[in-house]
């Protein structure tokens, strides 16, 4: 139950600091490029890799916090942290077609079933 209520405080967080620096990072540049989105994916993607490279070679952090850590406040933060560490696995371990199916797949179904779900949602009356 602890770990429960320590991920979701995390991923309370997260979501927070992904709201505000986005926020932030949006107003500063203006204009239609969503970049306080690019930015909220690499900081992300960059704090994912720090905390899982001190973990794993470090071992400082325990299954229960590097849970907390990345699944609470970075699964909050950005879910395209864990997509690209998903992604940088299957490369490492010379899983050609299954990165490439990750990474194009996740991109094309993904935009693919938003734009079906824009459509669904003009059907409802």
């Amino acid at each position: 139950m602890e770990k429960l209520v320590l991920l979701g405080l995390a991923g309370a967080l997260g979501a927070l600091s992904r709201y505000g620096l986005a926020g932030l990072v949006q107003r500063l540049a203006g204009g239609s490029f969503p970049a306080g989105t690019f930015v909220v994916n690499m900081v992300g993607c960059l704090l994912f890799g720090l905390v899982w490279g001190l973990a794993e070679d470090r071992a400082g952090l325990g299954p229960q916090a590097r849970a907390v850590v990345l699944t609470g406040f970075l699964g909050a933060f950005t879910t395209f942290s864990t997509f690209m560490f998903e992604s940088a696995a299957l490369l490492r371990s010379s899983q050609w077609a299954y990165a490439l199916l990750n990474i194009g797949g996740q991109n094309l179904i993904g935009l693919a079933c938003l734009l079906a779900g824009l459509a669904l949602a003009r059907l409802v009356p």
